[in-house]
C-alpha cells in the first residue's frame, strides 16, 4: 500500500473467496468442462452423490450420474428435467430435479444444479430412520425379557455341574448362555437412549487410542496408515462415543480384509470449507466441516445391501448380526454428525466418511 492510500473496508478484506462461496452453496453444483468431464463439485454435491470431489474430478459425467436425454447440447441451450433418476450402481436410486446451463463466454463449459426430489435418500444421511426406531424398541424389549431366563439357565447349569452332571454338557450350556448374553449386551448398547454431551476436543488422541487397540488385537497383522490434517481445529464430539465408533469401523475394516493379500487400512482427516447438511424442515443447516475417514482396500459391501448398510440387522457377513454399523450411525447422529459409505479411488477402496461439527 502506498502512502496516502486508504485501507479497504473491513467488509472487503473479510469477503469470502470464490472457492468458499462455491463450497458453501446450499444446492448441489457440478461444473463440466468441454470434454464432458467433471471439473468441480461443491460440498452439497459430494453429500448428495455420496462421492468426494477428488473421486469425481476428471471423470466423464456419465461415470458419475445418469444424465437426462438432451443434456450436453452443443448449442449451449439450458435444459431441465424434474423428478429424474440420475442414480448409478454406486449411488443407487436417486431422484432429483436436474438443471443444466452453459457458462457465458466459456464455450463448451456447463454448470449442472441438482435438487433432491421428495423421494430421494442418501446413504447415511437421513436425520432419523423409522426402521431404526422400530428396531430400537424391539431390541430393548427383547434384551430386557431374555436376560432374566438366561441368568436362570446359567445358574441351573452351575448347579448341575456341582451335583456331578457331565462337565462337557454343562460347560456347553454356560458357554452358549454367555455368548447370547454378550449379543444382548450389544443390543443394549444400540438401544441406549441417554443423550450424548459433545464438547470441543482434539480428536487425535482418540484416533491414536483406537488405532493402538486395533493393532494390539483384531488388526495386528494389518498395516494401518495415517493421512492427517495437522491444522484440524477442535471437534464437537463425545470422547467415549467417538472411540466406540472408530473401534467398530476399524474392526469392520479388518474383517473385510480377511482374504486380501496386502491388507491396508488408512485413517484420514480433513477440513472441508463450507460443507453443511440439511437438518430437517424448519431447522437451520448444520455446518459439518470436519471429515474423518476409515478406508480399507477390501471388496466392499455387497451391492444389494449398500442402500441399507446402516439399518439394524443388515450385514454382508454370514455370521454378522448387523448391529455394528447401525450403532455407528446412531452414535454419529447423536453427536450431530453424518456417516456415509462409499467406494472411491483407482483402484476402488471402501470409505466410511464421518462428518462432524467444529468445536466453537
Amino acid at each position: 500500500m502506498h502512502p496516502g492510500d486508504t485501507a479497504p473496508p473491513r467488509e472487503a478484506r473479510d469477503a469470502p473467496s470464490f472457492a468458499e462461496l462455491f463450497a458453501g452453496l446450499p444446492i448441489a453444483i457440478l461444473v463440466i468442462d468441454p470434454a464432458g468431464c467433471v471439473a468441480n463439485a461443491n460440498g452439497e454435491c459430494e453429500l448428495l452423490l455420496n462421492l468426494s470431489e477428488r473421486a469425481m474430478h476428471g471423470h466423464p459425467l456419465a461415470n458419475v450420474l445418469t444424465s437426462p436425454p438432451g443434456t450436453g447440447d452443443d448449442q449451449g441451450r439450458a435444459m431441465s428435467a424434474f423428478d429424474f433418476d440420475i442414480g448409478t450402481e454406486r449411488t443407487g436410486k436417486l431422484r432429483v430435479d436436474y438443471y443444466e446451463t452453459a457458462i457465458a463466454d466459456r464455450p463448451g463449459w456447463r454448470v449442472i444444479a441438482l435438487h433432491p426430489s421428495g423421494g430421494s435418500r442418501r446413504v447415511g444421511q437421513s436425520a432419523e430412520r423409522s426402521g431404526t426406531r422400530a428396531a430400537i424398541g424391539a431390541a430393548a424389549m427383547l434384551a430386557h425379557e431374555i436376560k432374566n431366563p438366561l441368568s436362570g439357565i446359567r445358574g441351573a447349569a452351575q448347579l448341575l455341574a456341582g451335583e456331578g452332571a457331565g462337565d462337557e454338557l454343562t460347560s456347553l450350556i454356560t458357554t452358549e448362555v454367555d455368548r447370547i448374553a454378550a449379543l444382548i449386551d450389544r443390543m443394549q448398547d444400540f438401544t441406549d437412549q441417554r443423550p450424548l454431551r459433545p464438547a470441543p476436543a482434539n480428536i487425535y488422541p482418540l484416533i491414536d487410542h483406537a488405532r493402538r487397540v486395533a493393532q494390539t488385537g483384531f488388526a495386528r497383522d494389518i498395516s494401518i496408515e495415517e493421512s492427517f490434517d495437522p491444522s484440524l481445529p477442535p471437534v464437537m464430539v463425545d470422547g467415549d462415543a467417538l472411540l466406540q465408533i472408530l473401534i467398530n469401523l476399524l474392526k469392520n475394516a479388518a474383517e473385510a480384509l480377511d482374504d486380501v493379500k496386502a491388507p491396508r487400512i488408512l485413517l484420514s482427516t480433513a477440513y472441508r470449507h463450507g460443507l453443511a447438511v440439511d437438518a430437517g424442515p424448519g431447522q437451520p443447516r448444520r455446518r459439518l466441516p470436519i471429515e474423518l475417514c476409515v478406508i480399507d482396500n477390501g471388496a466392499g459391501a455387497p451391492a444389494d445391501i449398500t442402500d441399507h448398510l446402516f439399518n439394524p440387522f443388515v450385514s454382508g457377513k454370514p455370521e454378522g448380526q448387523g448391529l455394528g454399523l447401525a450403532l455407528v450411525d446412531k452414535l454419529v447422529r447423536d453427536m450431530g454428525g453424518v456417516v456415509q459409505y462409499a467406494r472411491e479411488g483407482v483402484p476402488e477402496m471402501t470409505i466410511f466418511r464421518i462428518l462432524l461439527a467444529r468445536g466453537e
